[in-house]
């Protein structure tokens, strides 16, 4: 399927109206960069249009990465020829061997996923002991709207109870804005909330999610290009220095997992 990549859900690096969510998707792998030594086998799961891979590939000795989109795994092939790429469905993270990566990435992926505790248990399975886990997610207090492309979304203790269900040691922690994206946050807020006056028999939570796919991909383009035209220094300006990492997940745009394998 040569169909385009970018929608609302799977936000574009180019157009200007997506600039504070790529900014925002971006951030988590620049904290990844922290993790490399340039020594690891590093997996990522779900990786999309390969929005970070740019990021990682030179500080890591062998990169994979899967994702579903069997034409954006195409692209990235002939991106990145140092890297392997794999297309499938998941779980199962099918035909990779057990204790195989030092570091498995997967973000913004979890909340699309039916069978999450199989996912995580795919996770370890395919880690190296004593490996690390980074997984990002959506904050559910913080969602604005329901999003009919997730199966579910979390709190920060819901996230860290299923995690440890499988993982050693989890760690959760948040990615938040500053002020300028906290700016953006609360504008954008505000105008789906008056799109959704309209929604008075409350149709979003009523119906089921494939029926809501389309409408929420038109509306959700519109306002982000309003948004842009209406603020056009504020979403143009925001940065991934914009972005930080804090301790506190309760609060954040994010949640952001580091979960270790138990070592032998």
């Amino acid at each position: 399927m040569a169909g385009k990549i970018y929608t609302t859900e799977v936000t574009s690096a180019t157009l200007p109206s997506d600039n504070p969510l790529h900014q925002r998707l971006l951030k988590p792998y620049e904290l990844t960069c922290a993790f490399l030594s340039g020594k690891e086998h590093v997996l990522e799961v779900g990786c999309g249009e390969g929005r970070g891979i740019a990021l990682m590939l030179p500080l890591v000795q062998q990169f994979t990465a899967a994702d579903k989109l069997t034409h954006a795994v195409d692209r990235l092939r002939a991106q990145y020829p140092a890297a392997t790429f794999l297309a499938m469905n998941f779980p199962p993270l099918a035909g990779l061997k057990d204790n195989s990566f030092d570091v498995v990435v997967s973000f913004q992926v979890i909340e699309h996923i039916d069978n999450d505790l199989f996912f995580l248990e795919e996770i370890h399975r395919v880690l190296k002991p004593g490996g690390l886990a980074l997984l990002t997610t959506p904050n559910r207090k913080k969602s604005i709207t329901r999003n009919p492309w997730h199966v579910r979304e979390y709190l920060a203790e819901e996230l860290r109870q299923l995690a440890a269900k499988v993982f050693q040691t989890v760690e959760v922690s948040g990615i938040t804005g500053n002020e300028k994206v906290l700016a953006y946050y609360y504008y954008n807020k505000a105008a789906v909330e008056r799109l959704l006056r309209w929604d008075v028999l409350n149709l979003q939570y009523r119906l089921p999610a494939w029926m809501l796919r389309l409408p929420y991909e038109i509306l959700n383009r519109i306002n982000r290009n309003r948004l842009r035209h209406g603020r056009t220094e504020l979403v143009d300006d925001i940065t991934i220095n914009d972005y930080l990492l804090v301790s506190d997940a309760d609060e954040a745009l994010d949640l952001f997992v580091v979960a270790r394998k138990k070592q032998f």
